[in-house]
């Protein structure tokens, strides 16, 4: 980045978003901000006034818009894939939440459904570590540690 626009504020920062949620199916790609906000408020029962992201496609599937609320305006980005298309869900859900890696992938061009991935747990497993001790002999002098 340009040394004298770092210490400005980022515009349509979308990496601080605490949510990401994805519509399913296509958009109407003419929507502008207030068609969308109506949207996520009234077909996907959302506030769209919360620090979330939400992501739109047409109905080529070459196009996405994302919607972003940073606190003292609506951010709309846009983007147009010169070729190809995103593997955008056309699940009979109107909406559903997406993690950073599954956008990442979705930008990548991949589906957001990758069985072959390893995929995180939903909770912290509990482990017990054990220790025993071991003993060392050095220049004739028995040691104890625990290792």
């Amino acid at each position: 980045m340009n040394k004298r626009f770092a210490s400005c504020n980022m515009f349509g920062d979308i990496s601080k978003a605490d949510q990401l949620y994805i519509a399913c199916g296509y958009t109407d790609m003419r929507k502008s901000i207030d068609g969308l906000i109506h949207l996520v408020q009234h077909q996907l029962q959302l506030n769209p006034f919360q620090n979330h992201l939400f992501l739109f496609c047409g109905r080529k599937r070459d196009r996405m818009k994302a919607l972003y609320w940073e606190g003292d305006g609506f951010v709309l980005l846009y983007k147009r894939l010169e070729s190809g298309q995103y593997q955008w869900p056309m699940d009979t859900e109107a909406v559903r939440s997406i993690t950073p890696q599954e956008f990442r992938w979705l930008l990548e061009g991949l589906s957001i459904h990758q069985p072959k991935a390893v995929k995180k747990l939903g909770f912290t497993p509990s482990m017990e570590v054990k220790t025993e001790p071991k003993t060392l002999v050095k220049s004739g002098f028995v040691h104890h540690s625990m290792v």
